[in-house]
């Protein structure tokens, strides 16, 4: 059983059918809880024995519950009791709502019908909703109304309320990369330092790799690494805190030579190291090995 002492957090999401739980979901999932999308509420019971777990180190739980579930939903008004006699839980009920006409705006928006008002109008299956809701809406511990907000502002203000005290979002991920292998599907931006002399071609350097002390020697000795470092770095000091306004939670950043193993890597650590003052900071080396790997 979980320790008495150390309460897991439960965030149940609820509210009108387009009032933004999809982003809210996607903002607690940002700040490290376990997230659960359309939970039926019969399965909660099972769910919390999950989670009650001694084996279970999960201390964050945010659980949507809206009418996708309809037919359970009667039943979460006894699962919600249940909560309430957990010593274990700090549950914690957020409501999301926003105004008829503009729930009826994001439906025309999107082209989805309601799940209340399949092929009738919108507002009708609003009405119904709001009416069945009304009652959980009093049980909320937090209201937001996201009618004005747009996703951006709805993630943000979710972070505000409910990120712990110093916890940092935003994260930088350093990817070195080869060329030949193909350029890594999820980087955000794409460096290029194929231009740099390549230690590939020094008897030398060539098994040993970026994260070689005499590798890095060499690719950093020269004047053009030098000025594509302090240019990149200045790029990147600008960027980032745009990016991180703009709401996005990582960026990652590719930097990419022929084959992934000593220039790319190099730099990657250079910036990876660079950055880390000031934001957390990841760096991998997808290709590194690739080399040994084909020589078996």
């Amino acid at each position: 059983m979980a320790d008495a002492k150390t309460e897991t957090k439960l965030v149940i999401i609820t509210g009108m059918s387009g009032a933004g739980k999809t982003v809210a979901i996607q903002s607690f999932e940002d700040l490290g809880y376990y997230c659960v999308d359309n939970l039926p509420p019969t399965l909660l019971p099972k769910f919390l024995e999950l989670m009650k777990d001694s084996a279970n180190n999960i201390q964050k739980v945010a659980l949507v519950m809206d009418l996708r579930g309809r037919e359970f939903f009667d039943m979460l008004f006894d699962a919600l009791d249940m909560l309430g006699k957990e010593e274990w839980l700090d549950e914690h009920i957020l409501f999301l709502d926003a105004k008829d006409e503009k729930l009826v705006s994001r439906y025309k928006e999107t082209r989805r019908s309601h799940p209340l008002a399949q092929g009738g109008l919108p507002l009708t299956g609003i009405r119904q909703e709001r009416e069945i809701l009304d009652e959980l809406r009093g049980r909320a511990q937090r209201i937001i109304d996201t009618t004005n907000m747009k996703p951006r502002e709805l993630r943000e203000k979710i972070l505000k309320i409910y990120a712990e005290d110093k916890q940092e979002i935003f994260s930088v991920h350093m990817v070195s990369f080869g060329f030949k292998y193909g350029i890594p599907i999820d980087a955000d931006i794409v460096f290029d330092v194929r231009f740099l002399p390549n230690p590939h071609y020094v008897s030398n350097l060539q098994p040993l790799t970026g994260l070689n002390q005499e590798v890095a020697s060499y690719v950093f000795k020269w004047s053009d690494t030098q000025i594509f470092i302090e240019k990149v770095l200045d790029l990147l000091q600008f960027m980032l805190p745009q990016y991180k306004k703009e709401g996005k939670s990582q960026l990652v950043v590719g930097i990419g030579c022929t084959g992934g193993q000593h220039r790319s890597v190099a730099i990657a650590e250079h910036f990876a190291k660079e950055l880390s003052a000031h934001y957390i900071t990841h760096v991998s080396h997808r290709d590194i090995d690739k080399r040994k790997e084909q020589s078996r």
